[in-house]
C-alpha cells in the first residue's frame, strides 16, 4: 500500500520525458527553518535537480529553494547541496546500482506529508535516447486520437 500524500510542493515533468523510471522512493530531506517557510509558499525549483551517493550518504544538487522573504540572516545559500535521508539498505542498493552505465537518480517531486514533514520522491532511471522519446511522443499522440474517437463515438 503506497503512503499518503499530502500537499505537493514541486514536480519535475522533464523527468518523465528525459528518463525512463524504473523505481522510486521516498527520502526525507534535510532543511533549514527558513527553507521549510519558503516551501510553504510554494517556491521551489526541482527541474535540473539530480542526487549522488557520495561516502555512504546521498545528495541532492541544483535544487534551488528561493530564501524566505522574512528570513534576514537566518536564510542559507538557495543552491546549496542537501542530504537526503534514506535507510542504510536502500542506500547501498541505489550505490551499487548508479556504477552500472546509464543509470541516474532524479528527484521526481517534493511534497508534505499529512504531518508537516518535508519529503523527496526520488527515482532511479535510465536516460532515453532521441528516438525513444519520439517514440513515446507516438504513442502518447495515438492513445490521445483513440480516446477522442471513442469519445465521439459514444456521443
Amino acid at each position: 500500500m503506497p503512503a499518503k500524500q499530502g500537499r505537493d510542493i514541486a514536480k519535475n515533468r522533464r523527468a518523465f520525458h528525459d528518463y525512463e523510471v524504473l523505481e522510486t522512493f521516498e527520502a526525507g530531506i534535510e532543511l533549514a527553518g527558513t527553507e521549510v517557510r519558503s516551501l510553504r509558499d510554494n517556491n521551489c525549483q526541482l527541474t535540473d535537480a539530480f542526487a549522488l551517493v557520495r561516502n555512504g550518504e546521498v545528495w541532492l544538487s541544483n535544487l534551488h529553494i528561493p530564501p524566505f522573504a522574512n528570513g534576514n540572516l537566518a536564510n542559507v545559500d538557495p543552491d546549496r547541496r542537501r542530504k537526503l535521508l534514506l535507510h542504510k539498505k536502500q542506500i547501498r542498493y541505489l550505490a551499487s546500482k548508479t556504477q552500472e552505465k546509464g543509470f541516474a537518480l532524479v528527484p521526481l517531486k517534493m511534497y508534505f506529508k499529512d504531518n508537516g514533514l518535508v519529503k523527496v520522491e526520488l527515482a532511479l532511471a535510465r536516460g532515453k535516447k532521441l528516438y525513444d522519446k519520439r517514440e513515446s511522443m507516438k504513442k502518447r499522440d495515438t492513445a490521445r486520437e483513440i480516446d477522442r474517437a471513442l469519445k465521439e463515438r459514444t456521443r
